[in-house]
């Protein structure tokens, strides 16, 4: 600290030169070398210092705006137009970065939040934002959360607590377990802050209870895609995933919404006519996108290394794969190659029977499939454990190689 303060009047003689009056002048050729110093320096100076360097030029709330927060000017002057950011000492900046950092922020979160929200500077915190944080640390949320929820966004701290943070929290708890749960959704989405926002989330979860959506399925759509929520033609999304054949009742219908409002119609055929391509038909698509709608989310190209694989390096029938859909969610190199491997092994020494569930050995979890599948056939099980774990060290390989997978 001591070499900071002579390092900073070594600066401040550069920058001013005595008159015969002793009346401090600026050089503004130096002007921007003191300007420059860092927030946790600037918040110490007094008051006086600061204005004789910033406030000659900008009112004192722009000038700190740009040499603590990294404000441009012009956004720095918005900022003051438009979202009345007022003050003119260090007081009340101080109280509110003070009040962040007693509860937990670090000077990153804190200029994340600033720059989003720079009219938190003129607030009162005690008046303003305490009564928030208390309000979420009685729903049980730590700490940690509580500064992941505002970094990402602050807005929350703007809407009035008893109109718009209460119901939403208690109107979004009725479709998720646990307040956690609540609290990862505003994370992850911002939406409902808002009162034209909040009244049309409002009528559109009550016009999908209406339609006989269930609370699970309600729930999915509000953390994955809430913009579904949001749209104007909510309705029409409904006839047409009930048309598909999904009953409202059960939470594939939400994940069906997901699916066919989350995809444009380019995409959506495209996607179609890659399974259709590998030999599906209509029909036995339909028929897979019924019982697992997910299997929309799953890019075209991992389709197709996945079919690849089992029509042309394995030989065998792409149809096998509509009866255990899920498995186009599963890691290629970690999971499908290396027990597909221990399976081809055992149907070429006739120690597997060919009409048995190719997919099924899939769906278990590496305990139970090594037990069943290289353990139980004692005499070849050495080499089945070789052969399995050289295909997963090259997965691990490529992948600490820095070489993509197929997850």
């Amino acid at each position: 600290m001591l070499k900071w303060f002579l390092h900073k009047n070594v600066v401040l003689d550069l920058i001013t030169t005595k008159s015969q009056s002793t009346t401090p002048k600026f050089n503004p050729l130096l002007q921007h070398l003191y300007s420059s110093f860092s927030f946790r320096y600037c918040s110490t100076t007094t008051t006086t210092s600061q204005s004789q360097s910033e406030s000659d030029k900008h009112p004192f709330a722009v000038s700190y705006l740009i040499n603590n927060f990294g404000f441009s000017h012009e956004s720095a002057l918005k900022a003051f137009n438009q979202k009345r950011v007022r003050f003119n000492t260090l007081e009340k900046p101080n109280s509110v970065i003070n009040f962040f950092k007693n509860n937990g922020f670090s000077h990153y979160n804190i200029g994340i939040i600033i720059r989003k929200e720079p009219w938190l500077l003129s607030s009162q915190p005690h008046k303003r934002l305490l009564p928030k944080f208390q309000f979420f640390i009685s729903k049980g949320v730590s700490s940690s959360d509580i500064v992941s929820l505002l970094t990402a966004n602050p807005r929350i701290l703007h809407v009035s607590l008893e109109k718009r943070i209460i119901p939403l929290f208690e109107l979004l708890s009725k479709f998720f377990k646990t307040n956690k749960d609540v609290i990862f959704c505003l994370i992850r989405r911002s939406y409902g802050f808002s009162h034209y926002t909040y009244d049309r989330i409002v009528a559109n979860i009550n016009l999908m209870s209406a339609f006989g959506v269930c609370d699970s399925g309600i729930g999915s759509v509000l953390l994955i895609a809430p913009s579904i929520i949001c749209s104007t033609d909510l309705i029409d999304t409904l006839k047409e995933v009930k048309g598909l054949g999904f009953d409202p009742s059960n939470i594939t219908f939400g994940q069906a919404m997901i699916a066919k409002k989350g995809l444009s119609k380019k995409i959506w055929d495209e996607k179609v006519d890659t399974f259709k391509k590998w030999g599906w038909s209509d029909e036995a698509f339909f028929q897979v996108f019924r019982s697992r709608p997910n299997l929309m989310m799953v890019s075209i190209d991992k389709v197709n290394l996945l079919m690849s694989f089992w029509v042309n390096q394995l030989g065998w029938n792409s149809l096998a794969l509509t009866k255990m859909p899920q498995i186009f969610s599963y890691s290629l190199h970690k999971r499908i190659i290396p027990r597909a491997s221990v399976l081809q092994y055992l149907l070429m020494k006739g120690l597997r029977k060919n009409n048995a569930s190719l997919v099924t050995p899939f769906s278990y979890n590496e305990k139970m499939f090594l037990s069943k599948f290289v353990f139980s056939f004692k005499g070849e099980s050495d080499y089945l454990l070789k052969l399995y774990e050289e295909k997963m060290k090259l997965a691990y390989s490529e992948e600490n190689n820095g070489m993509p997978l197929t997850k």
